[in-house]
């Protein structure tokens, strides 16, 4: 005969605060929902818009069938020391773009300095810079970004001495925003008030230790 065993389980708010930490345990284990980078991914993609960036893409399969074009932009993280993000793309001048960064991000000081710089080595270069950004190597950070510039001067001028540093530097900067961005994201969606929100809203059970009691 089958025999019928009887469990009293209770909400994560029910829980001893030893079995909470138990259970918000298990929730971090499952690691943050799949993609959940995506909106880092846009505003990234709006800055570099602004900032005069066209970002590279790269052809991926749907799983229902079928291709889309993303953005070649890329991370590691965030735990070791050659972790970072990195980006692939073709820069030229954008017109307004020191004012436009700053009505869309009006307190990052950062975005305002990269514009800045860009603005300022465009002018020295009568505005006819372009640079193309390049991923080498196994590592996601800055520093596997090389940078390659050029000068689009009818009268066949040189970049000035300084315009590949500057635009190297300013382009890396940026890399490193991106990832600052990523780390902020991940360490929000991994914090005690976001995996409590999640195990709320998602009226997970638990034995009265904390462990998960019922079906994922």
């Amino acid at each position: 005969m089958p025999e019928i065993i009887c469990t009293t389980v209770y909400q994560f708010s029910e829980l001893s605060d030893t079995a909470k930490e138990k259970a918000r345990s298990w929730y971090r284990e499952l690691g943050p929902y799949d993609d959940w980078w995506d909106a880092v991914y846009e505003d990234f993609e709006r800055v570099c818009e602004i900032l005069g960036i066209r970002l590279k893409t790269r052809p991926v399969r749907l799983m229902g069938g079928g291709m889309r074009a993303k953005p070649c932009i890329w991370f590691s993280g965030f735990w070791s020391q050659g972790d970072g993000a990195s980006f692939e793309g073709y820069l030229s001048h954008s017109k307004g773009a020191p004012a436009r960064i700053r009505d869309y991000a009006p307190t990052d000081a950062t975005l305002h300095g990269i514009a800045d710089r860009l603005q300022a080595i465009q002018r020295r270069n009568f505005y006819q810079l372009a640079a193309e950004a390049s991923h080498r190597g196994r590592y996601y950070h800055e520093y596997s970004m090389s940078v390659d510039v050029t000068r689009d001067s009818p009268t066949c001028q040189s970049p000035t001495e300084d315009a590949e540093e500057t635009l190297t530097e300013a382009l890396r900067d940026l890399a490193r925003w991106l990832y600052r961005q990523l780390q902020a994201e991940y360490d929000h969606l991994t914090s005690d008030e976001a995996i409590e929100e999640g195990i709320i809203v998602n009226e997970y059970t638990f034995t009265e230790g904390g462990r998960r009691f019922g079906s994922s």
